[in-house]
């Protein structure tokens, strides 16, 4: 027998959960739409070349790649096998699924098929476009509390300037938002690609190992400090510079934790290291995000390899990981087309958000305890179907939400039922009420009994 459980790292989502993802969802697209971002969509299917060598190794890695069709793929299997036969027989066990016998994968996220888009519309955009995109991505990672294989991302882009007024606006809108679900604990750690970079340099780790570092360094809040020591060691770096490099960071987990006006300290203990251009940068955008809760953290890193200037990423206390993250990327579209066009994202990890949220028992409860129907209509034998039908339609009519139970049942079971679903009221149309003209109205919560007409029935919900 087949199993009834979603594939790893998929879920079903029954309609309690739906609503509560609706709910989010509902202002997430609500702030981003009052900060003049428009709705964009992209295909769950892009060309395999379209994704791979954008997200770095590791990203690389979590691509779920879809195999070529029909005889395409019959075509590609005969050719791998003739190329590793004539190799020597005992590289038969290489033939694992190389990248030859895939041409289309699953989208890994929403910030490449955006530059794919700005690059193949750019005569239809406008100079300056500002989008926003809320679908779902899927990557072949290990499931684990908050992370999925396939989850939603609620992205916002502004593509067309470099000024930091981008990143302030992205950092207030996501602000917004997550204060509008009733978030007050969260902080918005703030970098640059550049700090890391001249960080690096100076604890002599040379530029062709930046990319490895910077991957095991994005994981010091999962893996701690041992962790990312191990990491960095097995990927060739001095124990002299490793320790440079997380002396540093631990020095400026001290002062962030001392609390005050960290960023001046940061920034300070940044100035014989850093350009000045680039701490310019970053305290033009603290100063343009007005009273956005933004701390300058030098060890945040955001494995992917796209990022060209500000990093950004939003933590909660109780929460391994972000509820979401972004930054400058100017020179992604350019790979897509001859242009290159600046451009600035944050993403919000949906997902995680409700994860917080759920434990937190964050939603209103009219969302938490939602119904289907705001009444249900009994039946009250065969014979009165269709009019249990017609009052059900009268009430739609009038702008309720209604069900209809479907059998001519015994009443008490249908108002059970009715009970079970959180129905609040139920309409009863019986002879007596068929003679007069009206409906019995129960009340499911006092158990209060009306006998009304159609009209009064519908003021009587409402209110």
């Amino acid at each position: 027998m087949a199993s009834t459980n979603p594939a790893r790292g998929m879920r079903d989502f029954l309609p309690s959960d739906v609503r509560k993802r609706n709910y989010v969802i509902g202002i997430i697209k609500e702030v981003y739409e009052s900060y003049g971002f428009e709705p964009l969509e992209t295909p769950a299917v892009e060309n395999i070349e379209t994704l791979m060598g954008k997200y770095g190794e590791e990203g690389n890695q979590l691509i779920f790649k879809i195999l070529k069709r029909g005889e395409k793929l019959a075509g590609s299997l005969e050719s791998e096998v003739s190329s590793l036969k004539s190799e020597s027989p005992s590289t038969d066990s290489r033939l694992q699924t190389p990248d030859s016998l895939s041409d289309l994968a699953l989208r890994y996220d929403l910030t490449v098929p955006l530059a794919r888009v700005v690059a193949h519309h750019k005569n239809e955009l406008p100079k300056f476009f500002k989008r926003y995109q809320i679908q779902p991505v899927w990557r072949a990672d290990r499931p684990a509390r908050g992370r999925f294989r396939e989850f939603y991302q609620c992205d916002v882009d502004a593509i067309g300037s470099k000024s930091m007024a981008v990143e302030a606006e992205l950092m207030l809108a996501v602000s917004e938002i997550l204060t509008r679900l009733g978030f007050e604990d969260f902080v918005i750690r703030l970098n640059h690609r550049e700090v890391l970079r001249d960080l690096l340099d100076t604890a002599g780790i040379g530029p062709e190992k930046h990319g490895d570092a910077l991957v095991s360094i994005d994981k010091l809040d999962k893996i701690g400090p041992e962790g990312v020591e191990k990491e960095l060691t097995g990927r060739g770096i001095s124990d002299e510079s490793i320790k440079i490099i997380l002396d540093l960071f631990q020095k400026t987990r001290a002062i962030l934790d001392e609390g005050g006006d960290s960023n001046r300290t940061v920034l300070s203990n940044l100035i014989n290291i850093v350009s000045n251009d680039v701490l310019t940068e970053l305290g033009h955008i603290i100063k343009f995000s007005q009273k956005a809760k933004i701390i300058i953290d030098p060890s945040l890193a955001r494995g992917l390899s796209y990022y060209t200037g500000a990093i950004m990423e939003i933590n909660v206390p109780d929460l391994t990981g972000s509820l979401g993250g972004g930054g400058r990327y100017d020179g992604l579209i350019g790979m897509f087309g001859k242009e290159q066009i600046p451009a600035c994202g944050f993403s919000l990890g949906l997902e995680r958000i409700l994860v917080v949220m759920d434990e937190r028992n964050m939603f209103p409860p009219e969302i938490a305890a939602s119904n289907s129907a705001d009444v249900m209509v009994t039946i009250w034998n065969e014979d009165s179907i269709g009019e249990s039908l017609k009052l059900a339609n009268e009430l739609r009519q009038q702008g309720l939400r209604v069900t209809v139970y479907p059998e001519a049942d015994k009443l008490g079971k249908q108002l059970k039922y009715a009970d079970s679903i959180n129905v609040p009221f139920a309409c009863i149309l019986g002879d007596e009420e068929k003679q007069q003209g009206k409906v019995q109205l129960k009340d499911m919560n006092s158990g209060e009994k009306f006998v009304l007409t159609v009209s009064e029935v519908v003021d009587h919900i409402r209110a």
